[in-house]
């Protein structure tokens, strides 16, 4: 037996025989043209050729694991038109060098490739392989052939020097096993497609996982990271127990679906889901939360090359409304800027744009794209129980400024006699230290706290939480995390409003009781996490 020792990405157990992906693609020779205003055209025509195979992957991706796993497809295709990074220096090669487009499109990505994959940010080097990925079908257009890739038709445990995005959402469940490869991120689009379809998966393997091993019987534990070759007995053995463990484990958080959130000694926990589209509401439903926490709106606005208008968002709001049938749905104000970016909103550069303009800066500064998003919400409204939640907020003004747009709103629609709840609660997430520290003054006006850790972590710690090279110093439990937490679950009580944590320490369990001690109203994680965390809750 061999033991090959990887990184666990996404949890499970598999047995089976081991296949390596098998590619099929055209591979660009450098070749002379003389009519360079002819290949450009042709580019641009494979070009868009490209983008229109993407938004048709970017539905079925939809239908099969989520809108919000589909934008990867949507992302993918606007790079098509990016002519600073991408399309601007193909045909700047194709002019220069009178090449072929293909070449110029391989070079092009090679270069791209090479300088994400040096970066220091985590974010910027899982994005080399998106950049691997869009090349690859634009070559394929250009050269009149398709990039196929077989995985056999019986359940394998696939093996792949990397799977890029488009291999993975294409994948049939029925016939992957677990997916293994020599190199990958945790948190790229692959690999959270992987999670999405429980797929276990290890990363990292490096050349140890060689092509020679192809068919061989083999084991994967996609927890503790480890690929097993030709496992023996009684691996196999231990590994069946794990399997059999958390399937119990499963079927055991199964028995609190259908049941109230509440402490041993009777309190009620609030716990909701967070979703980024009405599509993913059933995920919300199908792991029984009781409503929607935090809907990240910004997915309406990042999907499209142009701002969703006011039926676009009011048709999305809606929708999930009706589907939560009653179920609270807590609607996030438009949070675009930082690593988020929509090319249409023509944003300046910023050295720093986790503390440039961002979320409720741009409402306040762009008046009339917010008060479209507020008339789809308040136009929702009327299909169930819903609320107005804004991001970012660090001083007074900030607040009461969009109160004041939110009432000339109610004004405009009452004017034009149409329906809405005009009691619809607008409440803030307190997500910098500011907002922590005057809490107790930002309650006087606010209708509910709701609690963004991820942020309020990497302001308070000045810790870029997208910066895979500091992490170590990214102390999510930092006392000081939780002295303002605290406070401002303290100043939301005394004011007699509810507060509530919506980031990732919202579902870590270690700290669920901490959060209880401490007071806390309500708690909003990923769907998967619902049923896991009420389990936590119940025996507190």
């Amino acid at each position: 037996m061999i033991t090959l020792k990887g990184k666990g990405v996404s949890a499970g157990i598999a047995h089976g025989k081991i296949i390596f992906l098998c590619r099929k693609t055209f591979v660009p020779k450098k070749k002379k043209i003389t009519d360079t205003e002819s290949e450009i055209n042709r580019f641009k025509a494979a070009c868009v050729e490209a983008a229109r195979q993407l938004l048709e992957l970017a539905v079925k991706t939809a239908e099969k694991l989520g809108k919000e796993q589909a934008m990867v497809f949507e992302t993918h295709s606007m790079m098509l038109e990016d002519d600073i990074e991408f399309t601007g220096p193909v045909i700047k090669i194709i002019q220069n060098e009178n090449v072929c487009a293909e070449w110029a499109v391989e070079t092009i990505s090679v270069q791209l490739s090479i300088e994400f994959a040096k970066m220091e940010d985590e974010y910027f080097r899982e994005r080399a392989i998106d950049i691997k990925d869009v090349a690859t079908r634009v070559i394929a257009v250009l050269s009149g052939t398709q990039t196929k890739f077989t995985a056999g038709s019986e359940p394998v445990i696939l093996a792949s020097d990397e799977f890029t995005p488009s291999e993975t959402a294409q994948f049939d469940r029925n016939n992957i096993l677990a997916i293994v490869s020599q190199d990958g991120a945790a948190n790229s689009h692959t690999m959270i497609f992987a999670r999405t379809m429980n797929i276990p998966a290890v990363i990292g393997l490096g050349k140890a996982l060689s092509k020679d091993l192809s068919g061989k019987d083999a084991a994967v534990d996609g927890e503790a990271g480890n690929l097993y070759i030709e496992p023996d007995k009684n691996t196999i053995t231990k590994l069946k127990k794990k399997e059999t463990k958390i399937k119990n484990e499963y079927a055991v958080l199964d028995q609190f679906r259908g049941k109230e959130t509440k402490t041993r000694d009777g309190r009620k926990i609030r716990l909701y889901a967070n979703i980024g589209s009405a599509d993913d509401a059933d995920a919300a439903i199908n792991s029984d939360a009781e409503g929607i926490g935090l809907f990240r709106s910004e997915f309406l606005y990042l999907e499209r090359d142009d701002y969703p208008d006011e039926n676009i968002q009011y048709e999305s709001y809606k929708k999930t409304i009706k589907k939560m049938a009653g179920r609270q749905v807590i609607i996030r104000t438009l949070d675009i800027g930082a690593d988020k970016q929509a090319k249409y909103f023509n944003l300046p550069y910023e050295k720093n744009p986790a503390l440039g303009m961002r979320a409720i800066r741009i409402c306040l500064t762009q008046q009339t794209v917010f008060k479209t998003q507020l008339r789809a919400i308040y136009r929702a409204s009327v299909y169930g129980s819903t609320a107005i939640m804004l991001p970012m907020i660090s001083s007074i003004n900030e607040l009461q400024q969009s109160k004041k747009i939110a009432d000339e709103v109610r004004k405009e629609l009452t004017a034009q006699k149409i329906d809405f709840d005009p009691k619809v609660p607008i409440g803030i997430m307190i997500e910098t230290p500011a907002a922590a520290v005057i809490s107790d003054l930002l309650a006087k006006d606010a209708d509910f706290f709701s609690i963004g850790t991820n942020d309020l972590t990497q302001y308070t710690l000045a810790v870029d939480r997208q910066n895979e090279s500091i992490s170590e110093f990214c102390d999510i439990h930092h006392e000081a995390i939780l002295r303002l937490i605290k406070m401002t679950i303290d100043n939301a009580h005394k004011a007699g409003i509810w507060c509530g944590i919506c980031g990732t320490l919202a579902a870590d369990t270690d700290i669920t009781e901490t959060f209880i001690n401490m007071g806390i109203d309500e708690l909003s994680v990923e769907p998967s996490s619902v049923l896991k965390l009420r389990s936590k809750i119940t025996k507190i």
